[in-house]
């Protein structure tokens, strides 16, 4: 009894430093996503810019958060440490790693380029140069929110409450994701970028010191960590689901909108804060939902729109934004280029990020039991981050070169619906109210029917990119091909030339200029041989009319 008014009066302390909360878990998500942004660009110079190396690095950096939701709650389950001692602790840590990452990255880079070699024993060096290089401070991060979530009891107010941090790192890290991709590194470099967030680091870490003095801690008893029930474990599957359609959706749209608004940093940038704008809505939203509604009741529900909102997403790449009437060409400033790439994006993909940033404050409301709400975070948040880690592997590597990006797509609208079902379906059992199950075989009805519309991606976007509405009367389109990291399209002009494009770029064609390029490359290894071997005169090329 006394334990729980110790925690009573200890959430209701913590509540009235809300706002400061906030600022300081806004704070430690933007420093997390500079350094995601910065990590991403290190590594690419060491693993490669392949789909394969992206899925790889999503699914350490995911794995790192997963380890820390989990084994956080277990350290700490018998240790009387203020939370906001633990979090100042976890933010210096943070800071240490970014430094050593800076700096070790170079040595790191020697060791990879000495010993990768092919296949899959070339997948797995890269999965261990990632695990070396992001696991421990993304074992960190993970760590951060379970530590916090200890402040609290696992009621329904509570819940609200940590999903409203939620939404406030999120938030943070939308802010930090654009900084770092269009000012840090545009700017400045890698090292200025990294300085930007260790700093930040150091200032959440020495204000959470400051305030453990002010705000009460409540006493913690020993327990064993307890093990979800059987009715809780198709919340984790959901949860754990809807992660892995979440990375499996950011691989897929992140390939799909870069050929539309080109593979770069800033294309990276802007879709990665779309994602993290609609999942810090969703969660402020769904954090509020939370207080009055059946939870585990709106999850399934969520899931279910999650379907729908994913078809929306795919129709809307497939046969509406790319024709939209825009010419790149008519404008030489690139920041209203970036405006219409974000409502573009925005459009597109917000309504699916704003359902899965809800669906993790209902989780957790869903799967609460008031014990101790550290494992409760660390549980859901490290089913979560085990589904994504699924979903970024499995589709990146496995789905968009087997069956296409469409028929993934189908996949992702098929997923979110077991999602739900698996939610739903044992809570209607017990309840047989025949509305709720008309009302669910109506959604499985029109499931199949998004299913079935979904469409490829146009081929003209294949080949042109940007360029579509410019070149759409001029060729028409005689191949097209998805593969591993690229998508590729043969076109034809009508003057009978051919075209080769690899992801809305041209990159050889039969055009008489084309051809001299081409020509003058292929005489490069015989000239670099014979200046190697030490040849008084070189290979002369041949004419390359």
């Amino acid at each position: 009894m006394a334990n729980h008014e110790s925690k009573q009066a200890a959430t209701l302390a913590a509540s009235r430093f809300l706002p400061v909360m906030l600022v300081l878990f806004a704070g430690s998500g933007c420093s997390a996503l500079i350094y995601e942004i910065v990590w991403y660009q290190l590594l690419q110079l060491v693993i490669g810019s392949t789909a394969i190396s992206l899925g790889v690095l999503l699914a350490t950096f995911m794995g790192g958060l997963c380890l820390g939701s989990l084994m956080l709650p277990r350290i700490m389950a018998t240790r009387q440490k203020h939370p906001l001692l633990v979090y100042a602790a976890i933010e210096v840590g943070i800071a240490i790693c970014g430094v050593l990452v800076l700096f070790g990255m170079p040595l790191v880079d020697g060791i990879y380029t000495s010993a990768v070699g092919h296949g899959m024993p070339s997948i797995l060096f890269r999965a261990i140069i990632c695990a070396v290089c992001l696991m421990p401070p993304t074992f960190l991060m993970g760590a951060s929110l379970p530590a916090i979530a200890r402040w609290v009891e696992a009621t329904p107010r509570g819940v609200s409450w940590l999903g409203m941090l939620y939404g406030g790192n999120t938030a943070g890290a939308v802010f930090g994701c654009l900084l770092a991709g269009f000012y840090l590194l545009r700017v400045f470099d890698l090292a200025t970028a990294t300085f930007v967030a260790v700093i930040i680091n150091l200032v959440v870490a020495f204000a959470s010191y400051q305030l453990s003095k002010r705000v009460p801690q409540h006493s913690t008893e020993e327990k064993a960590v307890p093990v979800p029930g059987p009715r809780f474990w198709p919340v984790y599957i959901a949860i754990a689901l809807s992660g892995a359609t979440a990375l499996g959706a950011e691989v897929i749209w992140t390939r799909l909108m870069g050929l539309l608004l080109g593979a770069t940093v800033y294309t990276f940038s802007i879709i990665l804060a779309v994602f993290l704008v609609g999942i810090g809505v969703g969660s402020a939203v769904g954090s509020a939902l939370a207080r009055n509604i059946k939870a585990r009741a709106a999850i399934g529900v969520c899931q279910l729109l999650l379907a729908g909102a994913v078809a929306w997403t795919a129709y809307m790449i497939a046969q509406s934004v790319p024709w939209w009437p825009v010419n790149p060409l008519l404008n030489q400033n690139p920041w209203f280029t970036f405006q219409v790439d974000m409502v573009r994006s925005l459009w597109a993909i917000l309504p699916a990020t704003l359902l899965w940033g809800a669906s993790f404050p209902l989780a957790l409301a869903a799967a609460s039991r008031g014990d101790e709400p550290g494992q409760l975070v660390g549980g859901i948040y490290a089913a979560n981050t085990g589904g994504a880690i699924l979903g970024a592997l499995t589709f990146s590597m496995i789905l968009v070169p087997a069956i296409g990006t469409a028929n993934c797509e189908r996949v992702l609208i098929a997923m979110a619906a077991l999602s739900g079902l698996i939610v739903l379906v044992p809570h209607l059992w017990t309840s047989r109210a025949k509305v709720a199950w008309a009302a669910l075989l109506a959604s499985i009805v029109a499931i199949v029917y998004l299913i079935s519309g979904v469409t490829p991606v146009p081929p003209l976007l294949i080949a042109y990119g940007r360029r579509i509405m410019t070149s759409q009367t001029s060729s028409k389109i005689l191949y097209t091909g998805e593969g591993m990291n690229s998508s590729i399209a043969i076109s034809q002009w009508s003057d009978g030339a051919l075209q080769f494009h690899v992801s809305g770029k041209v990159e050889a064609s039969t055009e008489p200029y084309d051809m001299r390029l081409q020509r003058m490359l292929g005489h490069l290894p015989a000239l670099v041989q014979a200046s190697r071997r030490g040849l008084s005169s070189p290979i002369p090329p041949c004419r390359a009319s």
